[in-house]
């Protein structure tokens, strides 16, 4: 085991509901970058893998819902991941370094809410610097603009 996972598996074990979803989003976001990267170098085992791992997130953020309390926001939730998931997958048969930098776009908004909702209701593990904070997705650019593709499916939250 190295020092870098040994630090998030502590970091885990001490975590509040909350913030377990924020770490999560954390992960998506890391994959993503990573998926965007092995595009750029046309690796494409490394885009494989991450977009593997990042759909699996996905599903696990999905299956943690409960519908019957979350009501609406857990409905526009479900709608959001099936969407992401759908995108994920666009990415993977049609690589994009746009569309990736949409994706981490997406999720790092819905993070920062998330973030919000610890602060809210955890306010001392919020202050405690549990979470952090990736840089702004870089600027990609790419041939294919999202917006032309037909099978985009776009996010409407």
């Amino acid at each position: 085991m190295n020092i870098q996972q040994s630090y998030r598996e502590a970091a885990v074990r001490g975590a509040n509901p909350v913030a377990l979803v924020v770490r999560l989003y954390e992960q998506l976001i890391e994959d993503l970058r990573q998926v965007a990267i092995a595009i750029e170098q046309n690796d494409i085992q490394r885009r494989s893998d991450r977009v593997k791992h990042a759909i699996l997130v996905i599903g696990h953020l999905q299956s943690s819902l409960d519908l019957v309390r979350g009501g609406k926001v857990a409905q526009d939730l479900t709608h959001f991941y099936d969407v992401m998931r759908q995108n994920v997958v666009q990415v993977q048969f049609h690589p994009s370094t746009g569309r990736v930098a949409q994706l981490i776009t997406d999720f790092i908004a819905v993070r920062e809410s998330w973030i919000q909702v610890e602060c809210a209701e955890y306010p001392s593990s919020a202050n405690s610097g549990q979470s952090f904070s990736p840089d702004p997705p870089h600027s990609y650019s790419d041939s294919d603009p999202v917006h032309a593709d037909p099978v985009h499916a776009e996010w409407q939250g």
